[in-house]
């Protein structure tokens, strides 16, 4: 699939469904927010929310006191969406509407954060080019979520790349070293259950 052709399924995906029909939704995510207390950085640290969508992280960042956030998403409507939820305070962040295979930042991040994208990059060029991006453009820490080995195999009817602690800290092992890994289970709206693998990695 091309990158317009994904691009044309996102914004039609946040443009037919609300939060409570898609997979991801979290009401509160708790384990992204404690892996970014956990890098112990300042609320000035720049944070970065790769694939951030229409998340509620951004939410829980501002109402925290972090000064300096960044959302990413390859859907310009879901990143509307969260604007509007947040109204006046979609002013404190920036927003970029881009796939992040083609993204070339201009500031480096403190804090590189991406629950369900990378897993989506399901050939070497876009792996590579990931890696590459991250490497150039990550200061201190990356966490990192996706579908484990015992997770789905499709999202949102695309393919997705499944990973475990060992297979996702080999894809960053040349610029990153591993802090934590966990597992763990998230129940979607409709009840089920996906397995996710989540680590955070510290730039050598």
């Amino acid at each position: 699939m091309s990158s317009s052709d994904h691009k044309n399924h996102w914004e039609n995906v946040y443009e037919t469904k609300n939060p409570d029909q898609v997979s991801w939704t979290q009401k509160k995510p708790k384990t992204s927010l404690d892996f970014i207390q956990a890098c112990g950085l300042g609320k000035e640290a720049k944070i970065i929310d790769i694939g951030g969508g229409d998340s509620n992280l951004v939410d829980f960042l501002l109402e925290e006191g972090y000064e300096n956030i960044t959302v990413l998403d390859i859907s310009a409507k879901a990143l509307e969406k969260a604007q509007h939820r947040l109204g006046a305070l979609a002013g404190k962040v920036k927003w970029i509407a881009t796939d992040i295979t083609t993204f070339e930042p201009v500031e480096a991040y403190d804090i590189w954060h991406d629950r369900a994208a990378f897993h989506f990059l399901t050939t070497p060029e876009q792996v590579s080019k990931y890696i590459a991006t991250a490497t150039k453009n990550v200061n201190n820490f990356m966490i990192l979520g996706t579908f484990s080995k015992n997770g789905p195999t499709k999202c949102s009817g695309l393919d997705i790349q499944q990973y475990d602690e060992t297979s996702l800290s080999e894809k960053f092992e040349e610029s990153f070293q591993k802090v934590q890994c966990i597992t763990e289970d998230h129940t979607t709206p409709f009840e089920t259950v996906q397995n996710f693998v989540f680590c955070r990695f510290e730039k050598k």
